[in-house]
């Protein structure tokens, strides 16, 4: 099951699809050295692959964290690599003016966690007619994002992937129960897991949010082996000097290994089914 993207290439594969870049457009240099990488390994493994970056941070727990490099020079990176590399592009949005001018820009609108209830925001990305995104709040059960999925038909869009990235367990921590990929299934539409942000460590006293990155890999072969329909992860060459979310990014030099082996389990999963 695969978003209607027409650029998202080997869809005839029976691979998972990938979703996967920096956290945000933080230079005009480093979005392209990640998307290089990553479009010649998925080319390679022919993996169905759409480049992410936010051009703008909004959800930023300190007054000086980094949010971005200027809304429209982010989104100007976001169309040369859509155009240079010849892959879709997906992107966050906050509120609902932000919805038009992005999608002039990508391919892919996304809405953040914090947001998915947000039925304005829902309402003016469907209507641009774009592919959205929309990951489960951490405060919402797996069955809960079926009025999400109405919500989105109501206002005239059909193409829409939905995104689990864990859900609030205490006050610095998240857990990720794989019960919701079949349950979200049940919507008809294509469900992912994001393997980096769902073992975030939010809400840390210096206001700088944690992470767990040494088991994005276990995160990874337990969302294949369910029956994920995509992979949605960070990485950076260096994510300690990443601007945001460095602390549960998937270092760029292990991305080709880490794809490799979830092709593996995909494959032995599609010999059960």
């Amino acid at each position: 099951m695969y978003p209607q993207l027409n650029s998202l290439r080997y869809t005839d594969t029976g691979s998972f699809f990938l979703i996967a870049g920096p956290c945000v457009v933080e230079d005009d240099h480093t979005p392209f050295v990640i998307a290089e990488r990553l479009v010649a390994i998925t080319e390679r493994l022919k993996i169905p692959y759409a480049f992410k970056a936010s051009y703008r941070k909004a959800n930023r727990s300190r007054i000086d964290s980094f949010s971005g490099i200027g809304d429209r020079e982010g989104l100007e990176i976001l169309r040369s690599i859509r155009q240079r590399y010849g892959v879709p592009v997906v992107t966050d949005i906050h509120d609902e003016q932000d919805a038009a001018m992005a999608a002039d820009y990508v391919d892919v609108l996304q809405i953040p966690a914090f947001l998915c209830r947000q039925t304005s925001l829902l309402k003016a990305a469907a209507e641009t007619g774009r592919c959205v995104n929309v990951k489960k709040g951490q405060f919402l059960s797996p069955e809960a994002m079926r009025h999400v999925v109405d919500k989105m038909h109501y206002f005239g869009n059909d193409n829409v992937v939905l995104t689990e990235r864990g859900t609030t367990f205490g006050y610095q921590d998240l857990v990720v129960d794989f019960r919701g990929v079949p349950i979200m299934r049940q919507n008809h539409v294509p469900v992912v897991v994001d393997i980096t942000h769902s073992l975030q460590r939010p809400n840390q006293p210096a206001g700088v949010t944690g992470g767990n990155p040494e088991m994005i890999e276990t995160m990874g072969r337990a969302a294949v082996a369910v029956g994920c329909d995509g992979i949605f992860m960070e990485t950076h060459p260096n994510p300690a000097n990443a601007k945001s979310d460095g602390a549960n990014m998937l270092l760029l030099d292990h991305a080709e290994g880490l794809l490799e082996r979830l092709l593996k389990i995909r494959k032995t999963v599609q010999g059960w089914e």
